[in-house]
């Protein structure tokens, strides 16, 4: 029989949807169907309603598999009763806003993220957020078992423009942060270039920033096309992030934006073809959030820079709270600070997905960028440039992220084991481990020692250890490398295949 927990990913269901990946399609039309019944029992059981009226709203990304998918979700949805919106081709955070401004009781998106054409999933959220691991687990368990509501067989289906609101939304945002004197048209003598990789992210050049006055041309990849057969959607792609540079240099843009195939990432892209990613859009993301915060926190994942901590601690007057990888992990750390009474506005990983406390912290790479433009109008009324924002950031000269597998079926114990190891290791050569490590364990050197920092950590969902090295210096990723493996040499961690260390050393 086949086993639903297989499709679990962290917060997310993702499955094979579509021929062409050399792998079997698991998202089959019964598959979801009974996925989908699932979903309307854990509704019964959390939001106490029944699934006969209960009203969800459905979108999904342009993937190829999206419409056989969404069939399938309009069939079991309204067997058991519901009323469905078919609000179509959609962003990720749009679905959630979809729950609290239509209204309806909950939401699905089919996406799968930046993941290969081939490749599906589903996303749920209700008024609270995002459906977080444990729920997609008991989900997928009732879909095991064939648990369903009792058949009514009158919902209805209705199509839902939900998007153009959406878009409407973001444009009177622009409107009155920028305040300009042209109030319509805040945009006006911009010339922002929109790389949607053929995702859901299109409209925002056509719907948000063009009805503004911004000049899009040299806009590219705007039509919605399942396949990506220009680049990956992904601004964490080296690829991608050099299409989307290329473009803005070439078009003579102030800006370029980039988005990820449902829009719940952006980065940016500055006037010189200069990427803003990773520490850079952080630390933007940061500057912005805590105006009218001083002194705020802002959460990250564990794998931002030494550079970045003393901007925003230093520069910007905040508290940088490193958290662990996964993005749901670093909005839920903002939750719980703020609940505590920190005041945190910002939740950010350096992949792109940000999520301020305005914005229900939901991840929303429309919003992020939508911020940034209006900040990159404030400062052009001021003679400047976002680059000023960031003027003080120090960013590391080097930087390497390595992989190594656990051979192991049973792979957590063995990583944390080598963790624990590398722990005792530092310890017994007065290494300086980081005071805050919340995930694996993160070593910094001094000048004339590396001059940075790695930090070994466990994949929050493979069998996998990450390790991530960086140094202010040139050639100081070599040193440190060469320090973690003479700690692999001599512990030899059961296991664990580091030989990707031993082919950066032998390059």
């Amino acid at each position: 029989m086949f086993a639903y927990k297989t499709l679990k990913s962290g917060t997310d269901i993702r499955g094979v949807a579509s021929e062409g990946g050399g792998a079997p399609i698991n998202l089959t039309d019964e598959v979801v169907e009974r996925i989908a019944a699932g979903f309307l029992v854990w509704c019964e059981k959390h939001l106490d309603k029944c699934a006969e009226g209960l009203k969800i709203a459905v979108g999904h990304d342009s993937r190829i598999s999206a419409d056989r998918i969404a069939a399938a979700l309009f069939r079991t949805f309204t067997t058991y009763g519901a009323s469905v919106y078919d609000c179509g081709l959609a962003s990720t955070p749009s679905m959630f806003m979809a729950v609290l401004e239509l209204p309806c009781d909950c939401s699905v998106q089919i996406t799968a993220s930046h993941h290969p054409f081939f490749r599906n999933g589903l996303k749920f959220f209700t008024p609270a957020g995002g459906l977080d691991s444990p729920d997609i687990s008991e989900i997928l368990e009732y879909a095991q078992n064939g648990a369903a509501p009792k058949e009514t067989d009158n919902g209805t289906l209705v199509p839902v423009d939900y998007m153009s609101k959406y878009a409407d939304n973001l444009r009177e945002m622009i409107r009155k942060g920028v305040n300009a004197e042209d109030y319509a048209h805040p945009l006006a003598g911009f010339k922002i270039v929109v790389d949607a990789g053929n995702g859901a992210g299109g409209f925002y050049a056509n719907d948000v920033l063009k009805p503004l006055g911004a000049d899009i041309t040299g806009s590219q990849f705007l039509e919605p096309d399942g396949r990506f057969p220009n680049h990956i959607p992904n601004p964490e792609n080296e690829e991608a992030m050099a299409s989307a540079c290329a473009a803005t240099v070439k078009a003579g843009a102030d800006l370029g934006v980039i988005f990820d195939t449902d829009v719940d990432r952006g980065g940016a892209v500055d006037s010189r073809g200069e990427e803003i990613n990773r520490n850079r859009l952080v630390a933007i993301a940061s500057a912005i959030a805590l105006e009218g915060n001083p002194g705020g926190t802002i959460v990250t994942d564990s794998i931002t820079s030494d550079g970045l901590k003393t901007y925003i601690e230093q520069t910007l007057g905040g508290k940088h709270h490193r958290f662990k990888r996964g993005y749901k992990n670093v909005i839920n750390e903002a939750v719980r600070l703020n609940n505590e009474g920190v005041n945190c506005p910002l939740a950010i990983e350096t992949s792109g997905h940000a999520a301020l406390r305005e914005n229900y912290f939901l991840d929303d790479g429309a919003y992020l960028v939508t911020k940034i433009i209006i900040k990159a109008a404030q400062l052009r009324r001021e003679g400047k440039s976002l680059d000023s924002l960031i003027a003080d950031l120090k960013e590391a000269k080097e930087e390497k992220e390595l992989r190594f597998p656990i051979t192991a079926e049973d792979f957590r114990p063995y990583g944390e084991d080598t963790i624990a190891a590398l722990e005792s290791y530092a310890k017994a050569h007065n290494w300086d481990i980081a005071p805050d490590n919340r995930e694996g364990i993160r070593i910094s050197f001094p000048e004339n020692d590396g001059d940075g920092w790695f930090l070994l950590r466990m994949s929050v969902h493979d069998p996998i250890l990450p390790l991530n090295i960086e140094s202010n210096s040139v050639g100081g990723v070599r040193v440190l490398a060469e320090k973690l493996l003479k700690f692999f040499d001599e512990v030899k961690p059961e296991n664990v295949d580091y030989a990707a260390l031993k082919g950066f050393l032998e390059k």
